[in-house]
């Protein structure tokens, strides 16, 4: 994965030199949500297709959800379809957006629950989770049955964990000391 994020990297950071804003980021999760098609996939890997053709089909598909690409978001798509490159579009999406996010002073964290989390109770814990880390956080919530109960925070390279599966594990880790 580490190679799909080197090849990335330098698109994500053109298009932010070339039009860093919301709407532009929005337009690129559109992009990477088609371009995750297995479909789509399959179609620009083969021989037989045409960068063309591959781009005319992201069109329609978009035009179909009715969205009009910028130029920016559309000259990065033919780059990335003439490189062949269209497998790291929904990598390139997420690091545009870590920029953006960068760049405003918010840092993506990831809640990983048990159990489904309504609004009110992240909106209750992300006081507590900013002071921890230290910076403003935008968070996402994912379901693992696995934790058994708490929440896993990860916000970049920093994790914060304090489910019953870590405690469970903390406790194995003494008892087998």
């Amino acid at each position: 994965m580490a190679e799909l994020a080197t090849i990335a990297r330098p698109y994500a950071e053109a298009l932010f030199k070339a039009a860093a804003d919301a709407g532009t980021a929005g337009q690129l999760d559109a992009v990477a949500a088609v371009a995750a098609d297995e479909r789509l996939q399959a179609l620009a890997g083969s021989p037989k297709a045409t960068h063309s053709l591959v781009y005319n089909v992201f069109g329609d598909v978009l035009r179909h959800k009715d969205l009009t690409l910028a130029p920016t978001v559309a000259r990065l798509l033919q780059a990335v379809i003439e490189n062949g490159r269209v497998n790291a579009l929904p990598e390139i999406a997420a690091q545009y957006r870590s920029l953006i996010n960068e760049r405003a002073g918010v840092f993506d964290a990831t809640i990983v629950s048990a159990f489904p989390l309504a609004d009110a109770q992240v909106a209750e814990i992300m006081p507590a989770l900013e002071k921890r880390f230290g910076r403003k956080l935008k968070p996402q919530v994912v379901e693992d049955a696995g934790l058994i109960g708490g929440i896993r925070v990860v916000v970049g390279d920093e994790v914060l964990d304090t489910s019953v599966r870590a405690r469970l594990e903390q406790m194995k880790t003494a008892l087998t000391a």
